[in-house]
């Protein structure tokens, strides 16, 4: 945990849009309650707090899961969520995976890894695809969903809570 602490410490988040902001939250909760804060790294049943849009804005938490990224120390994250019975996501959730590798460890195959690894436990959940999304100026993310499999399948502009940016959607068929 002390790497993932120091991760949060240098800035680094596994969430790209909030950054800064839900580092400082994540930090707060270790401190409070470190266990409870990694218990809450796997909830399959979305009994989590409501989840935190960049805009300010709240939902409902989806199921889901975060795994870390580790090499003898911790490189970044890779996180799940779904709805249960259906491969289809509310508008406010971009996409089924999502993830960070902090810079230090970058170019180095972890996020390709780590969603190769990711894609049979999203079809052991019954998921006949992933949808991934990211920026168009993001080559690397880009080259990681490829690497696996990923097709685009339409550029779009992202919902107000994300502030209305272009974006690119990929699917990853894994068959149910």
């Amino acid at each position: 945990m002390s790497s993932y602490v120091a991760a949060l410490e240098r800035g680094w988040s596994s969430d790209n849009v909030r950054g800064l902001v839900a580092a400082q939250e994540e930090l707060a909760a270790i401190a409070n309650d470190s266990p409870a804060f990694l218990a809450a790294m796997e909830d399959r049943e979305a009994k989590g707090s409501p989840v935190t849009l960049p805009d300010g804005s709240t939902v409902a938490r989806l199921p889901g899961f975060r795994r870390w990224l580790w090499d003898g120390e911790f490189c970044g994250s890779i996180g799940m969520r779904w709805q249960h019975g259906t491969a289809a996501l509310p508008p406010h959730c971009l996409g089924h995976i999502g993830y960070a590798v902090v810079p230090w460890k970058q170019r180095n195959g972890y996020a390709t890894a780590a969603l190769r690894a990711l894609l049979p436990e999203a079809k052991s959940i019954g998921l006949p695809y992933v949808e991934l999304t990211t920026d168009p100026e993001n080559i690397a993310s880009q080259r990681v969903i490829e690497a696996n499999g990923g097709k685009l399948i339409e550029r779009f502009v992202k919902p107000p809570q994300f502030g209305s940016k272009s974006g690119l959607r990929y699917r990853i068929h894994i068959g149910a």
